[in-house]
């Protein structure tokens, strides 16, 4: 099994930043893509950024300049950085990853964390 545990969520004010910390813990024997996905009261969860492990970068039209994520491999670690925050942005937040528990052959299932509100204020 896989365990997520999310961090850095709170409220601030619109123009603000904050910074999400994701890591995996678990029986790991590989990760593929990690990363963050948001869902507002009402709404469907969507995607806001995904890196894959060998660092490639997708990213929401709707951050684009404004959140950075980041990974570290030996970690097991994912981060978000968020910049210019809007009250648009309020969500709760949850970490993803693509993992396998097997060694070989690889099986890769979807994990997710518990999520962490993120709530901005005008």
């Amino acid at each position: 099994q896989v365990q997520l545990v999310e961090s850095g969520g709170g409220l601030v004010q619109a123009g603000d930043s904050l910074r999400l910390s994701c890591t995996a813990s678990g029986s790991i024997f590989g990760i593929n893509a990690m990363g963050w996905y948001r869902q507002a009261p009402g709404k469907q969860r969507d995607l806001v950024a995904s890196v894959t492990s060998g660092g490639n970068i997708n990213y929401a039209d709707s951050v684009k300049g404004r959140f950075t994520a980041s990974r570290d491999n030996a970690k097991n670690t994912v981060y978000l950085q968020m910049n210019s925050l809007k009250p648009e942005d309020t969500a709760v937040y949850y970490c993803q990853c693509s993992a396998s528990t097997r060694s070989f052959p690889r099986y890769y299932r979807d994990y997710w964390g518990q999520g962490t509100q993120v709530t901005i204020s005008t």
